[in-house]
């Protein structure tokens, strides 16, 4: 089998590959297409049209839905991308698709082998039953935590995001503030945040979202009374330079939520940066965040608070070192590269066995 392949990528169509703020997949997806590139591989990615790729790329749709304000549905745009690669896909070696349960049935037809990366919870909105139905189509999950209520389904891989992590700026000393990153929302710990902060006595700077009705509600109920009593600095939703100096700067980043995380960019963005990731034992956290060497997993805000005081324990060049090693583009890409190969060699086996009979 030829080393080169033919890799169509699939994005969902809301945001540009790369994304210009904060977004998990299609960050993902633009660190792995630039990788797959640069090793000879022949890339197109199918894409909102304002995307940046130096490969080949296929606007579906010409312009990111939320960049225009569209706020609907997007299932129906989605089956537009789906349908682009279907019309092209006999030109493919394999396709990877980053679309969610929406492609499901696209990857049970189509003529050639399509993976499908999911990057959400995996509990809920019934797709557990949709993967007792499509126990035939090759899963990747991005943390064991993702997949473990689907033990059955057809999972191939868990690969773990990788970004181009030495790019981040990096404070060996650390700064005399906690930092949060995120939604203002009850699942996000934003209450144990500033609970802890107000217990160990140190400024919060929060760099969040507040969008929908809920968040606003919450915002109102829990933050702004401690940035009036002067616990929390808000800075709202911030850009990525903006955002990389808040990580550098701060002591600890605290992830206190309860909801499961499937991955949790923000944990290895910050240690990335030096700064240990004091985070709750849930989710794919227990994956990302080693005890006692690059953070600390603990289960209320009273372990979250002694954790803090122990900052001083570890080595934040260590942090920084092993997080750029484990969570490299390299490294996903290397796992990837994997897959693609096994699938393509299945699928010529079945073939082959089909053209004997």
């Amino acid at each position: 089998m030829a080393d080169t392949m033919r890799i169509a990528l699939v994005a969902p169509p809301m945001l540009p590959v790369p994304p210009p703020t904060y977004a998990g997949t299609e960050r993902v997806v633009a660190a792995l297409a630039d990788e797959l590139l640069a090793r000879g591989h022949e890339v197109t990615l199918f894409a909102a049209g304002d995307s940046e790729f130096e490969g080949e790329l296929v606007a579906t749709p010409p312009q990111s839905l939320w960049s225009t304000g569209y706020e609907g549905d997007v299932s129906s745009f989605i089956n537009v991308t789906l349908a682009r690669v279907w019309a092209d896909i006999e030109r493919f070696d394999i396709v990877h698709s980053h679309v969610e349960t929406l492609g499901f049935l696209f990857a049970r037809h189509a003529p050639r082998p399509v993976v499908t990366t999911l990057h959400g919870r995996l509990d809920v909105s019934g797709i557990p039953e949709l993967l007792e139905e499509f126990q035939d189509i090759p899963l990747v999950s991005i943390s064991d935590s993702q997949r473990r209520w689907s033990p059955d389904a057809n999972w191939v891989a868990t690969i773990h995001h990788g970004l181009p992590l030495d790019r981040m700026p990096f404070d060996p000393d650390g700064g005399d503030y906690l930092a949060f990153v995120g939604r203002i929302a009850p699942e996000k710990g934003c209450a144990d945040a500033i609970e802890v902060a107000r217990e160990v006595g140190m400024p919060l700077r929060m760099a969040a979202k507040v969008y929908d009705e809920a968040e606003k509600i919450h915002f109102a109920e829990v933050v702004q009374p401690a940035i009036e009593t002067g616990t929390v600095e808000f800075l709202g939703e911030l850009g990525q330079p903006e955002r990389d100096a808040l990580y550098a700067g701060a002591a600890a980043t605290l992830m206190l939520g309860a909801w499961p995380e499937p991955f949790g960019l923000v944990a290895i963005e910050s240690m990335a940066t030096g700064t240990p990731v004091v985070a709750r034992r849930a989710g794919a956290l227990t994956e990302t965040v080693e005890h006692g060497r690059t953070g600390f997993l603990v289960d209320d805000a009273t372990e979250a608070a002694l954790a803090v005081r122990q900052l001083e324990d570890l080595d934040r060049t260590e942090v920084r070192r092993r997080v750029v090693e484990r969570f490299s583009p390299a490294r996903m890409t290397d796992e990837y590269e994997d897959v693609y190969r096994r699938l393509m060699s299945e699928a010529q086996g079945r073939q082959s066995e089909l053209e004997a009979v």
